[in-house]
């Protein structure tokens, strides 16, 4: 008979289980590298949650601040002034404070024209009616501590907070005055007082003002 030239049982167990796939590897070996390469991903992937990270130098972002813009004073026919002039007297104005800013304003002090700085008579409180014979010149109605200076500051006795795009209406206690030789023709009239020259005011946080009333004393 023909010798037998196939290999051992053993050898053919061993052939089988190590047919080459289409890389080459055999189909034992390939099945065990997919395994190592899944533990090495793991290991890869937990190590990084424990590695420190800083934070480079110079690091940080953009911010922008808001411009500013300037608060408005006018006058107001109400709330009626409580205290009325008369000649040689002090009396209140009435203003409303405007405030067009995205943030809350603070006013502590007002800037005063001249003391020669004075005001028309008009017959209506919408001051669109001059007086007949009460003319700046004649009334001697002007700001009450108005100094030869224009500018001159003026502490409140109180700071006024203007909300934020809002506005407040504010009496100033006893802050006109009239001159001691007004004539008649200044009777039952309303006063367009002088422009302001400034005020002192900063922006930023704030809690509005309530009160309406408030002065310069000196």
């Amino acid at each position: 008979m023909p010798e037998d030239s196939s290999p051992p049982s053993s050898q053919r167990c061993a052939s089988s289980g190590g047919r080459r796939g289409p890389l080459g590897w055999s189909r034992g070996t390939h099945i065990v590298s997919g395994i190592v390469g899944a533990l090495l991903v793991g290991v890869a992937s937990y190590a990084a949650t424990l590695w420190p990270v800083g934070l480079g130098s110079a690091s940080g972002g953009l911010s922008h601040s808001e411009s500013v813009s300037n608060v408005a004073i006018t006058a107001v026919a109400a709330p009626s002034p409580t205290n009325l002039l008369y000649p040689g007297a002090s009396s209140d104005v009435v203003a409303k404070i405007t405030n067009p800013n995205s943030f809350p304003v603070t006013i502590t002090a007002v800037s005063l024209p001249t003391n020669t700085s004075l005001a028309d008579g008009f017959s209506n409180p919408a001051l669109s009616v001059p007086q007949a014979g009460c003319t700046s010149i004649s009334s001697g109605v002007g700001w009450a501590f108005a100094t030869g200076t224009s500018g001159s500051t003026h502490a409140l006795t109180a700071p006024i907070i203007v909300a934020a795009a809002g506005s407040l209406t504010v009496t100033f206690t006893s802050d006109a005055s009239m001159a001691a030789s007004a004539p008649a023709a200044c009777e039952n009239t309303y006063f367009s007082m002088p422009s302001l020259a400034g005020v002192v005011a900063s922006g930023g946080a704030g809690t509005a003002t309530v009160a309406t009333t408030d002065s310069w004393i000196s």
